[in-house]
């Protein structure tokens, strides 16, 4: 599929189509396309191996707050997962299991980067440049996810530091913390997953958190052999298993989106855990939370808060003020010294294509149009940006409830879409501006009544906007992506 790629009018395996990111977007959509005859596809990964995010961070207790059941393409079901709450060496390697059955990795081109994509109106035709070579092809496939970029807090004097410091998602596996000074920065879903193992390794641990958490319990297990043997033999006992997950991520997000008196119980479940496990009233006072739960992405964990509790571990919720060589000042004027400093500060959620320089007709770029908030019809596609289709795009994160079904879905969109491109009298596809301008406007309307519109969160730009969650249940948009309606679009075609 580069430059010399045949067109789609001459090719018998239907419109090329190039996919960034070979996560489970990208994977899931490669899938779809090849079990539905179309092989003209072509994977790009910055990467020298697949797995998105769960290639990325492998810090310690790195693990999915879903359960695996049904955290899993559905079509996919895996009997061998080792627990409920699978970590990210299982998933990874359950990615890599996928794209070996589906025969995907001719497809991939490992370490090429893509720097930028411009759509050629007169041919019809995406060319995008990489680190590398430069590819064309009918339809473009962003699927680098919500989740993938590091975001690093915008702190005075961060590169004077004289010890080690990293991201979490950039784990350094060779730093030795045993017996060292560490300070954490941050309190996120990435950080009270690797807090407990600081906290048995580090002489002190300091952890600095701006805003505490909702903590819920996480019911992990071990799955048994008998289990697994069950699934394998009997797939219906491991799909009923998924099906209460899903139906309780569902009750779940009925609550946060139209009525939050039902997830009330979940707040008193919250309260009591604090209670049972840290018995400090002014620590306790610290980590309570006050604002509506749902409003920030609700944690589970099992040993977050009993490290909390633990001698060698200070939590303060002093303003940080700068980094300094030997540590972190506060506003107070104290300086917190550090060997080791680790950033838990997450992703940058709402720069959706990163670096990514994207030029739809006219030259239009779409940075521009995302300045005041990504947005797009279906979290996929942009007026103006022709056969263009974000994967995990503006407003299709769960606020619970599973990723991998909102891809799949996403996924058989796209089919659809270069369904329609394989009829020769059509070139490429363009929503309608008014489609995507009322489609808009409803979801953000609906996002104002929601628990995310309460609180200062990765979900929310600063003018309040939510740009990330979208405002249903799945079943909602499993409905409303289940047909392609040309009826939105512009179908045009080109000499």
């Amino acid at each position: 599929m580069s430059s010399a790629a045949e067109s789609k009018r001459t090719t018998a395996a239907g419109p090329s189509v190039l996919i960034v990111g070979t996560g489970f977007g990208g994977v899931g959509t490669a899938i779809e396309l090849k079990r539905a005859g179309f092989a003209n596809f072509t994977i790009l990964e910055s990467a020298s191996e697949p797995g998105g995010v769960w290639r990325e961070n492998t810090y310690p207790g790195a693990a999915c707050d879903i359960p695996s059941p049904l955290y899993s393409f559905s079509y996919e079901p895996n009997p061998h997962w080792p627990q409920r709450y699978s970590r990210q060496p299982d998933i990874h390697a359950y990615l890599k299991r996928v794209i070996a059955k589906y025969g995907l990795e001719p497809h991939i081109r490992y370490g090429t980067e893509v720097t930028g994509a411009a759509f050629d109106e007169a041919r019809g035709k995406w060319r995008v440049e990489t680190s590398g070579e430069t590819y064309e092809a009918d339809v473009f496939v962003p699927a680098v996810g919500q989740l993938s970029r590091p975001a690093w807090p915008d702190i005075p004097g961060r590169d004077t530091f004289e010890g080690t410091s990293f991201h979490s998602a950039q784990w350094d596996h060779d730093c030795d913390l045993r017996g060292k000074r560490v300070i954490v920065i941050g309190t996120g879903a990435s950080a009270i997953q690797f807090v407990p193992t600081l906290q048995r390794q580090a002489g002190r641990l300091t952890i600095f958190q701006r805003t505490p958490p909702y903590i819920m319990a996480k019911h992990d297990t071990t799955y048994r052999r008998w289990q697994k043997w069950l699934f394998e033999r009997v797939p219906p006992t491991q799909l009923l298993g998924r099906l209460r997950i899903f139906l309780l991520g569902e009750y779940a997000a009925y609550g946060m989106t139209r009525h939050p008196v039902l997830i009330k119980m979940f707040e008193l479940r919250a309260a009591q855990l604090r209670h049972r496990y840290v018995k400090d009233p002014v620590l306790r006072k610290k980590i309570t939370p006050s604002y509506p739960i749902g409003c920030k992405r609700i944690l589970f964990t099992n040993d977050y808060l009993p490290a909390l509790a633990q001698p060698n571990v200070t939590v303060s919720t002093d303003k940080i003020a700068e980094i300094t060589p030997r540590g972190v000042r506060t506003a107070d004027d104290v300086e917190h010294e550090a060997d080791v400093l680790v950033y838990g500060t997450g992703f940058a959620a709402t720069d959706f294509l990163g670096k990514l320089k994207v030029l739809g007709l006219g030259g239009r770029s779409l940075q521009d149009e995302w300045a005041g908030g990504a947005r797009a019809y279906l979290g996929m596609t942009v007026p103006g940006f022709p056969n263009l289709f974000c994967v995990y795009g503006p407003n299709t994160n769960l606020g619970t409830n599973s990723i991998i079904y909102m891809i799949e879905r996403q996924a058989s969109y796209i089919r659809q879409a270069v369904e329609h491109l394989a009829r020769p009298e059509v070139s490429y596809v363009d929503v309608r501006p008014e489609v995507e301008d009322r489609y808009d406007k409803e979801v953000q309307e609906r996002l104002g009544h929601s628990v995310w519109s309460g609180c200062t969160s990765w979900y929310r730009q600063a003018d309040g906007r939510v740009t990330t969650n979208w405002p249903g249940l799945v079943t909602e948009y499993d409905r409303r992506t289940r047909r392609f309606d040309a009826a939105d679009y512009r179908m045009v075609s080109t000499p």
